[in-house]
């Protein structure tokens, strides 16, 4: 089934691959080189194969499974990260003040959620690090819970499901390859690209 994927193949069709999915997107928000994102990917890329041929084989994995287990996960490493933020204190306050980027970061946040511009969150979510500055960020800040939790679970989702829809649909179209996963990945970083390009362009 996954011979084209190469010896990952044999991981992607066993049912550890959510664990290991889990793990990965939930680290990546403290180790944002992780490749979450085209871990996430390339099991989409296999679960195609096995909806091209019409019945779905065992050991295919579960879109809706990958995106609820890829979202999850990314809520709660959202989380963790917060709550250390918030109980960091001084230490973290001066680390924060000593950094430039991380002090108009924690600015502009603090304001979009009190305005209720949580989409900042979504859109971070795709930016390389945007997640970990933001979780971070707003932890630091103590900004209340309510204000930043459902915009992280909306980010997470968003996140998994563009993630999982990339891999798929690239499977279906371009064949369960090392190519569809590529053009798939790059995509991923093309959204990426674009979400930390219109960050920068947000008025202060």
């Amino acid at each position: 089934m996954f011979e084209n994927l190469g010896s990952v193949g044999a991981l992607i069709g066993s049912p550890w691959i959510y664990a290991l999915v889990a793990a990965s997107v939930l680290l990546d928000v403290f180790l944002p080189v992780l490749p979450s994102g085209v871990l996430v990917i390339t099991a989409a890329t296999a679960a195609a194969a096995g909806t091209a041929a019409g019945k779905v084989p065992a050991d295919v994995p579960d879109i809706l499974l990958l995106t609820l287990c890829a979202a999850t996960a990314s809520v709660l490493g959202d989380l963790v990260a917060y709550r250390l933020a918030w109980r960091g204190g001084d230490r973290l306050d001066r680390a924060i003040a000593r950094s430039r980027r991380l002090t108009t970061a924690q600015e502009r946040l603090g304001s979009a959620l009190a305005r209720g511009g949580g989409p900042l969150v979504v859109l971070a979510r795709f930016a390389p690090a945007g997640r970990s500055v933001v979780s971070f960020v707003a932890g630091a800040a103590h900004r209340r819970i309510r204000e930043f939790l459902p915009w992280s679970a909306l980010a997470g989702l968003a996140w998994a499901a563009y993630s999982v829809a990339l891999g798929y649909y690239g499977g279906r179209w371009l064949g369960t390859t090392w190519l569809a996963t590529g053009v798939s990945v790059l995509a991923l970083f093309g959204a990426g690209a674009g979400a930390a390009y219109v960050m920068r362009r947000q008025p202060a």
